[in-house]
């Protein structure tokens, strides 16, 4: 029995912060989801499944899951494939420029997401805003971002994006530098172009970070677009902005209706599930781990 133990042992206080903070609160949403409840009254009525139907059958829920897909996909290309296509580049540049160009495109990271919302709502000022200043100078007719319901989505993946770029930078550049000299010098000795080398070269030997990149900026960004879908546009122009996470938010302390709140995010939790599953059930079989 002892023998059997030990090793649970171990790993307990690795697993006794995953109980307390991670599937307990899970536990707790998924019962508050089968509960209508105002957050406030003592009582709590019970719903069942009625709160899933309410939800799946509401169409700002459906708006809400197609602005995430949106999100999902601008944050890949901006968090995933802009980051590994600059940092390739930059390893090419001389050394002694790599530590200006790391610290320039690293700085929007340590700056909280409110800061960097205040700042992208002064450059999406309609009237004084940089972007829109710099768009007329070249005689273009410049958009209203954050009320205009074309360009609002895009406008928050903006801010979000320009803040997790630098850690998608750092992350692959880590990366980068773990790939062996030699094969990349032996496959330029073979005159093989820059591009043949980095997808046949650097790419197989970076994909465990790239994979690691995909799953985080899509499960990770999302959240982080809460803070300015809420300081700059509070889900509009006509839900135009919204997403899971803040519909979640909505639900709850806007309009006091937590378990339909609570079954929004078990529902965004099984939305996010399949990517966890495919990670590791699929996509790590094909990833390179050099040995």
């Amino acid at each position: 029995m002892r023998r059997h133990l030990t090793p649970y042992l171990f790993i307990l206080p690795a697993l006794l912060p995953l109980l307390v903070f991670v599937f307990r609160p899970l536990a707790v949403t998924f019962s508050l989801s089968l509960f209508d409840w105002n957050l406030v009254s003592p009582e709590r009525d019970w719903a069942g499944a009625g709160n899933y139907r309410e939800i799946l059958g509401s169409g700002e829920f459906w708006v809400a899951v197609g602005n995430t897909l949106l999100y999902g996909a601008g944050l890949l290309l901006a968090n995933v494939a802009v980051p590994v296509l600059l940092a390739y580049g930059i390893m090419q540049v001389p050394r002694r420029w790599q530590a200006v160009y790391r610290s320039v495109l690293f700085t929007p990271t340590v700056i909280s997401l409110a800061v960097a919302s205040v700042i992208f709502l002064w450059l999406y000022n309609p009237l004084i805003g940089a972007f829109n200043v710099g768009l007329r100078a070249l005689g273009l007719d410049p958009p209203a971002w954050l009320s205009d319901h074309r360009w609002a989505l895009w406008a928050v993946v903006g801010v979000t994006a320009w803040k997790a770029f630098g850690y998608s930078f750092i992350v692959y550049l880590a990366g980068l530098m773990a790939v062996p000299g030699e094969l990349v010098e032996a496959a330029r000795v073979e005159k093989a172009r820059e591009g043949q080398i980095f997808r046949r070269v650097v790419l197989p030997l970076t994909s465990a970070t790239l994979l690691y990149l995909v799953v985080t900026s899509l499960i990770t960004g999302v959240q982080y677009s809460f803070v300015p879908v809420h300081m700059l546009t509070g889900g509009g122009p006509n839900e135009s902005s919204t997403n899971l996470v803040y519909l979640t938010y909505q639900y709850a302390f806007q309009f006091f209706r937590v378990g339909e709140a609570a079954a929004v995010a078990i529902l965004a939790f099984g939305f996010y599930l399949p990517l966890i599953l495919l990670q590791a059930l699929v996509l790590e079989r094909r990833v390179h781990y050099e040995s």
